[in-house]
């Protein structure tokens, strides 16, 4: 079972949310809380796979909970998933930065909360279609491409066709079918390629892919 915590501030969000994830065999909802105080303790005492956050919430917004649950300075980060109705360049690259697994908009519909909830949970990210083309905009910026940290030895071939592959936002099933990989050899891949870089996850790996140039 996908165990999720459900922090946003209106009650019928939460419950609408938790009628859609209890849906499915696989996910249960451990625990709804309307605030981010709330959220960052009650998720440090239940140690749930998946947070999903809303950014605008009393007390802490979702952005500082996301630093706090899952930011770089975190020892065990939890998997978060941003959730929300703004739908801000500024909050996505926080978001991200500090450590979100994914961010949604809130009118995403139900198959693509659910994408996004087992996508966290496996160690993929998922990021609302709508702003995947100004996010990758902005990490192949010149300027941001100057700030990306060199591999701490270099990628092998196969390494950056799977790098590529994971910053044009594919899954791991089907960078598989497109390199002719098996998931486990993508998923050794990814891997390699973030102790190399020094990433903790799928986002951080694509983000880098940006920055240095690696895509373009």
């Amino acid at each position: 079972m996908i165990r999720v915590l459900i922090a946003d501030d209106q009650e019928m969000v939460r419950m609408g949310f938790r009628m859609i994830l209890e849906t499915q065999d696989d996910i249960e909802v451990v625990a709804d809380v309307p605030d981010g105080v709330s959220a960052v303790s009650k998720a440090r005492e239940l140690r749930p796979d998946v947070c999903l956050l809303d950014i605008r919430m009393p007390g802490l917004d979702g952005l500082e909970v996301t630093r706090q649950l899952a930011g770089p300075d975190v020892t065990d980060p939890l998997k978060v998933v941003v959730v929300t109705t703004f739908d801000l360049d500024e909050y996505v690259h926080t978001a991200l930065r500090n450590g979100a697994s994914g961010f949604l908009l809130k009118d995403a519909g139900p198959a693509l909360l659910i994408e996004a909830v087992r996508a966290a949970d496996r160690g993929d990210a998922l990021v609302s279609p709508q702003i995947t083309v100004r996010l990758l905009k902005h990490f192949d910026g010149g300027a941001v491409k100057s700030r990306a940290t060199p591999p701490s030895e270099p990628l092998t071939a196969r390494e950056l066709d799977v790098v590529k592959a994971a910053a044009r936002g594919l899954t791991n099933t089907e960078i598989g079918a497109e390199l002719f990989m098996s998931l486990s050899t993508v998923k050794t891949h990814l891997a390699s390629v973030q102790s190399k870089i020094g990433a903790r996850n799928r986002v951080e790996t694509a983000a880098w892919a940006w920055r240095s140039g690696v895509v373009s």
